[in-house]
């Protein structure tokens, strides 16, 4: 579930007119929640035990396997985190003494269902999900920038070259000023900054970043599965000690940089985990 979970984007999710990101897991043994107000996160794991008890708790008319419950509280988070929540069901958070609590209203069976998502407190080590990658997708989409920038000044090499052969445009209103680097960072500064800032929140994640975050992610841990499975043969050939963070970041993000167009293009903007 926990690696699963790691690839999953996160969704911006509104509850009431308060904004959050989220994102989740579920399988037939149990599920993992994680959601963010940004100002704090929280997380709840339960297994295929846990969920039979509260659904006894609070749904005491309905009697269904585990299974069930579990498949049914993916089909009603599955819309939520697609941006397409379901007009049926209903969803509401209120911070408590000890986390954050996600409260459920539908049907199943033609019964009223409820649930509640008792989230605690995230320990630091969730910060894989969130720090982490967005220092990535920072990297990433400055090399991006960097790519994009050197071809701008490649074509208006290659119009330049163009113009001097005697060649003319047949629409005027097509003529482009040649590309400056530093007045366009600096209009971006002034004018596009401050319209990104003021859009709010709930804009965090659009559909572009999350496969940003799930091509990120996905490099990271194929990374981590690689320094794994050669921990052994460097000890073997005599080098005991792994590359120092620095380099292997340096290595990572490298990868990372050159894939980015690639990414944006064929990873899913949610791909839901079905039992496996």
């Amino acid at each position: 579930l926990e690696s699963s979970l790691l690839t999953q984007p996160w969704a911006s999710v509104c509850f009431g007119e308060s904004a959050f990101l989220a994102k989740a897991c579920f399988r037939d043994t149990g599920y993992i929640l994680l959601i963010s107000d940004l100002s704090g996160v929280w997380y709840e794991s339960a297994d295929a035990k846990a969920v039979g008890q509260r659904s006894k708790e609070l749904n005491k008319r309905l009697t269904v396997h585990v299974s069930s419950f579990l498949h049914h509280l993916r089909k009603l988070m599955c819309p939520l985190l697609a941006g397409q929540p379901d007009t049926t069901t209903s969803f509401s958070c209120h911070h408590t003494a000890g986390g954050l609590s996600l409260h459920v209203k539908s049907e199943l069976s033609g019964l009223p269902f409820y649930w509640d998502f008792h989230c605690c407190p995230a320990p630091v080590e969730m910060s894989c999900h969130l720090v982490r990658p967005l220092i990535r997708m920072s990297l990433a989409l400055q090399y991006q920038v960097q790519e994009l920038t050197s071809l701008l000044l490649q074509k208006d090499a290659e119009i330049e070259d163009y113009r001097e052969s005697g060649a003319a445009l047949s629409r005027d209103r097509l003529r482009t000023e040649p590309f400056q680097e530093e007045t366009f960072q600096q209009n971006f500064m002034a004018e596009s900054l401050p319209q990104i800032c003021g859009a709010g929140e709930g804009q965090a994640f659009a559909s572009a970043l999350q496969q940003l975050y799930a091509a990120v992610t996905q490099q990271e841990a194929k990374q981590a599965r690689k320094r794994q499975h050669s921990a052994p043969t460097a000890e073997t050939a005599g080098h005991p000690h792994p590359l120092p963070p620095s380099q292997e970041d340096e290595t990572a993000s490298s990868s990372e940089g050159t894939m980015v167009s690639a990414a944006l293009e064929t990873a899913s903007p949610y791909q839901w985990q079905d039992g496996a």
